[in-house]
């Protein structure tokens, strides 16, 4: 487990345990989890996503009430996965994190409320699983464009970047309602 730099985040790294049948290691503990985190949250929903390449999704985020927490980690291939910290009240507003996740290296990224979460896939096949805090709730939705030049995030090259329509109409980060 390491903290990272931006308070809240924190990458947990499972030890593997491998012997001629194969490999194991414990994907989730909740007591472990609550442990390293110093809080208590109840995940209630798994979300995974498929995506080729170049497909970048994000910057997604919930506004309070509604914001969530997510654990996420990657089943298949590479991702480029990023933390913006949007709590207007802290001198990290604005700032981001990154961290590559793949089904090799198995990390997870703890990304708490407060922040908007995306990705770059490196690889194709990526499929990212994620368990997150609260109900999905389109009234509380938010996106930011993932090329804010206030944000100003140093996405790897992986060719054409592919966005969904609604990524591509996401607001500045000076324009999202956030309170």
């Amino acid at each position: 487990m390491t903290k990272l730099r931006l308070e809240g985040l924190v990458l947990f790294e499972p030890a593997l345990f491998t012997d001629y049948r194969g490999a194991f290691f414990e994907s989730f503990n909740q007591s472990v989890f609550e442990s390293e985190i110093g809080a208590s949250y109840k995940f209630v929903q798994d979300n995974h996503s498929i995506s080729a390449r170049g497909v970048l999704r994000g910057l997604h985020f919930q506004r309070q009430p509604k914001a969530q927490g997510k654990l996420v980690r990657v089943l298949a291939g590479e991702v480029f996965d990023v933390a913006v910290d949007i709590r207007p009240s802290l001198p990290t507003f604005g700032q981001w994190e990154a961290v590559v996740l793949s089904a090799e290296n198995r990390r997870q990224l703890w990304i708490p409320p407060g922040f908007a979460h995306g990705f770059l896939a490196l690889t194709e096949g990526v499929e990212l699983l994620y368990k997150v805090t609260d109900y999905y709730s389109p009234a509380d939705e938010g996106c930011i464009i993932w090329n804010d030049p206030a944000i100003a995030i140093e996405w790897p090259e992986t060719g054409e970047i592919i966005l969904s329509e609604k990524d591509k109409l996401g607001r500045h980060l000076a324009d999202c309602v956030l309170a």
